[in-house]
Order: structure tokens, then C-alpha cells, then sequence
């Protein structure tokens, strides 16, 4: 394995290792960042009808909350990747988590629904900069042997936090109002910057020089801003609008100039070659098939409960509680067999579960007891994300060199929640829920059994990709006790040392 930075000069035993107390640290720093986005995104799913009642919105308005913040997140996803590793990683991710409290505190203070959307749209910029470098600071940090285990971790309870959202938000909304969903992240925020401040190492990439890739940037974000604007406003306004032909002429423009333009620079945003990897490229087509599953059937799912069945927004949260207790339970233990038998045979059976429980769920569309209308579903889709999340995201990270941990990572997210963005925009127009009338209880049901059909064959047909295009990486003989390697450092590489020397952990 190539050597990864870690601080400047840094003896080999700065490597942090699997099951110390440093190492535990770095993920609580880790997982408590990125869970801060993760249970945001997934909470605001059932604040959105007290939202709507309260600056008196249709679901269009409701739209552009999740999407306003969706839209940022992964249009500067790939920037925030390619300034931790400029830059440094703690340095970034810090940002990041101040910058997201600030604009959460906006959000929770919004007068008005345009003021909402704007407060969101920062919100997403601090998740751009925060998410990348959580998984990249484990990625580089952690001693090559431990990797694995520190990602799968990682994946288990970020994917604990994300299942978590909706039941944090309904009981902050019983509790107080909508407005708390936003406030709950400063004292979050807070200890998260003590902990990095005081446990996390800072990591980046030595080879990384040159002016960073603004134009690249802009150019995602124009594809991502015109699509999204012409998929939501277009039922509303007529696709022959003025405003929504712009939009997506200016998605149709950008999005081959994009590439283009980063085929042709020295130090691109995205590095195209990352994708001559077939096991990156096809654990992110998978992502993107899985995520857009989920980020569709998340937004319109609490909006249903609370319209059509009756649920309260705490009812709503607690709904998804099987799922949450399926991911705790679970989610660790995929993490391990996975890196023992290989992800293809979870990344193959993990999306068609969940899929089959999304369909499932369209028989939440029905007032019925919630024992039989929802519960078997949630079961069947929790467990379908517990064997799934862990080796999707260590598959995706480990195919790249890890010098490209940063760049690798935002690339994933990317394509994770631009697929969730694109399906908040697009699930609905597939399904009919469009104009004033789409809340109506009566229209709302059927729409949303149509979306949720359509979101089970999505996610069903990741699993179908993953069986024919990943592979398990091949089985390697136990290494000599007499070797020892070292892992990242920011330093000049080092060969074996001899038996018995000081050294990190073991490589690869």
C-alpha cells in the first residue's frame, strides 16, 4: 500500500491504531461530525408538515427545504474533499462543524420560508466541508490494518445517526417546536471541536499543489442547480417556463463542459482516473442507486404518516424506530463479515431487502394499525440497510489509493446525495405529486405507493448491479510475524523495518 500523510515529521507510532483510547476518540470526533449532518438531514424529513404549516407552503416549498440543502451539500462536496487533503483535514472538518452550527442557528431563527431554504443552502456548504474529511481523517489516520474496522464503525453508527434523525426530530417537535431540530446541533457541534481540537491528528496530502479547482466547482454546482431547479418548478410553472428551460439548459451545458474541463487540468476537482477503477466506479453506481432509493422514500415517507395516516410528528419518528435498533444491532457485525468474506454477497442481497421493504411501505399509504401497516416493512428495509451501509462505503473507499482518501470519500458522498437530490426532485413528478393539490390525503396516498414502487426497484436494482460488477478482493496469505509495516505518514516513505524495531501498524 502507498504511504499516506499524516502530520509533518511524525514518527511512524503517530499511526493511530483499532481499540486505544486515542483511536476511539478519533472516531467519536469522526462519527459525531458527520452524524450531526446525517440526523439533520433525516430529521427536517418530519419536520417538513409542521414547516409546512407554519409558513403556510405547498409541497414545492417543502421540496426546496431538503433540496436547498442537498443542492450545496453535493455540489461542494468534491471541493471540501480536495481541501482536506490541501489543506489538512482536522483544519477543514473544524470548519466545517462551526460553519454548519452557524448556519443551523440561521435556520432555527428563519422568519419566513425563502429565509428557511437560504439558511439550508449554508447548511449544506458546512456539511460539504465536514463530510469529506470525517471519513478521509479515518481513512489516513488509522494504522492500514485497522482501516476496515475504524470504517466500519464509522459506517455503523453514522448509518445509526441517519436512522436515528426522524425520531430525534419528532420528539424535539413534540417537545418544543420544528425550530429545535436546528438548535440541537450547537451543543453537538461544540463537543465535537473539542474532541478534534484535542485527539484528532492532522492529515493531507503532500503531492496536492496548485490553485484549487474553482471553476470545477461552479461547474457542478451550475449542473446540479439548473437540473434540480427545472425538476421541481417545472410541473408548477410549465416546462416551458423561461426559468425552468434556462435551468436545464444551463444542467445540459455544464454538466459535459464539466468533465472537459477536468480531463484537461493539471489538478482537477474530480480526478477522471479514480473511475478507471472498475470496483470504485461500480460501488458508486450502486451507491447512487441505493441512496436515491432512500433519499426519496425518506422525504415523502414522514409526509404520509403525518397526512394520510394521522401520525403525529413524534409517531412519525418513533415509527422508524425498528430500523434504528436494527442498525445498532447489526450494522457493526456486517462491517466484520464483510471484511472476512467480501462485500459482494451483502452488496448483492442488502438493496434488494431494502427494496422489498420499501414496497412493503406502501401499505403505510392505508390508515391501519401500525403493526401491521408499517412495522414488518421498517423491519425488512432496516435490515436490508444493516447488511448493506458498512461494506457499500468501506468497498468505495478502499478502491482508491489512499492518498486520494479525501477526494475518494467526497466522491462517494457526491454521488450519495446528489442521487438523494435528484430523487427528492424527481421521485415526485414520476409519482404524480405536483401542483396545489398533492397534499390532499386522497392524492398524496396514491402518489406516494406509485414513488415508493418505483424507489424499491431503484434500490432492488443496486443489489442486481453489485452481483455482476463487484468482486471480493482476492484472499493473501498471513503475514510473517517477522515484518513489520508502517502505514500513513506524512514523512518519506519507509521500507520494512527490521524484526523487533519501533514501528506502526501493520499495511497491506
Amino acid at each position: 500500500m502507498v504511504d499516506v500523510p499524516l502530520a509533518a515529521g511524525a514518527p511512524a507510532g503517530d499511526a493511530v491504531a483499532y481499540g486505544t483510547a486515542r483511536g476511539r476518540w478519533v472516531i467519536a470526533a469522526a462519527v459525531l461530525g458527520s452524524a450531526v449532518a446525517a440526523i439533520d438531514a433525516t430529521a427536517v424529513g418530519v419536520a417538513l408538515p409542521p414547516i409546512g404549516r407554519t409558513f403556510d407552503v405547498g409541497l414545492g416549498a417543502l421540496q426546496w427545504v431538503v433540496t436547498g440543502y442537498a443542492l450545496t451539500l453535493a455540489a461542494f462536496l468534491l471541493l471540501g474533499g480536495a481541501l482536506g487533503d490541501r489543506y489538512g483535514r482536522r483544519r477543514v472538518f473544524m470548519v466545517g462543524v462551526v460553519w454548519f452550527m452557524a448556519a443551523s442557528i440561521a435556520c432555527g431563527l428563519a422568519p419566513s420560508a425563502p429565509a428557511l431554504i437560504a439558511a439550508r443552502a449554508l447548511q449544506g456548504v458546512g456539511g460539504a466541508l465536514l463530510t469529506p474529511a470525517s471519513l478521509a481523517i479515518l481513512q489516513a489516520s488509522f494504522r492500514p490494518d485497522d482501516r476496515s474496522r475504524a470504517i466500519g464503525a464509522w459506517s455503523a453508527l453514522g448509518g445509526l445517526a441517519t436512522a436515528a434523525g426522524p425520531l430525534v426530530g419528532g420528539y424535539l417537535i413534540a417537545v418544543g417546536s420544528w425550530r429545535w431540530v436546528f438548535f440541537i446541533n450547537v451543543p453537538v457541534v461544540l463537543a465535537v471541536v473539542a474532541v478534534t481540537v484535542r485527539h484528532v491528528p492532522e492529515t493531507r496530502d503532500p503531492t496536492a499543489h496548485g490553485p484549487v479547482d474553482a471553476a470545477g466547482a461552479a461547474g457542478a454546482v451550475a449542473f446540479l442547480a439548473g437540473l434540480t431547479y427545472g425538476l421541481i418548478e417545472g410541473p408548477t410553472a410549465g416546462w416551458a417556463a423561461p426559468g425552468v428551460v434556462a435551468g436545464l439548459v444551463v444542467a445540459a451545458v455544464a454538466a459535459p463542459a464539466f468533465l472537459v474541463a477536468e480531463r484537461r487540468r493539471t489538478n482537477p476537482l474530480l480526478p477522471l482516473a479514480l473511475f478507471g477503477e472498475r470496483q470504485f466506479t461500480a460501488a458508486n453506481a450502486v451507491t447512487f442507486l441505493v441512496y436515491g432509493a432512500l433519499g426519496g422514500a425518506l422525504f415523502l415517507l414522514p409526509v404520509d404518516l403525518q397526512t394520510v395516516a394521522g401520525y403525529t410528528p413524534l409517531d412519525s419518528g418513533l415509527a422508524l424506530l425498528p430500523v434504528t435498533a436494527i442498525m445498532l444491532a447489526f450494522s457493526a457485525r456486517s462491517g466484520r463479515v464483510s471484511a472476512r468474506i467480501g462485500p459482494r454477497l451483502q452488496m448483492s442481497a442488502g438493496p434488494v431487502l431494502a427494496g422489498a421493504g420499501l414496497v412493503l411501505l406502501t401499505r403505510a399509504a392505508t390508515p391501519g394499525a401500525y403493526l401491521d401497516r408499517v412495522l414488518p416493512a421498517v423491519v425488512c428495509f432496516g435490515a436490508g440497510l444493516a447488511v448493506t451501509v458498512a461494506p457499500l462505503t468501506a468497498t468505495a473507499l478502499g478502491a482508491a489509493a489512499p492518498e486520494h482518501a479525501g477526494v475518494a470519500s467526497a466522491v462517494n458522498n457526491v454521488v450519495a446525495r446528489a442521487a438523494g437530490l435528484l430523487a427528492v426532485a424527481l421521485l415526485p413528478l414520476l409519482a404524480g405529486l405536483t401542483g396545489a393539490g398533492a397534499l390532499h390525503p386522497a392524492h398524496f396516498a396514491a402518489g406516494f405507493r406509485t414513488a415508493l414502487d418505483i424507489a424499491g426497484a431503484a434500490c432492488a436494482a443496486g443489489g442486481l448491479l453489485a452481483a455482476v460488477t463487484i468482486a471480493n478482493p482476492p484472499r493473501t496469505a498471513p503475514r510473517p510475524p517477522a515484518a513489520r509495516w508502517h502505514c500513513a505518514l506524512e514523512a518519506s516513505p519507509l521500507c520494512a523495518e527490521p524484526a523487533g524495531a519501533a514501528g506502526g501498524g501493520g499495511g497491506r
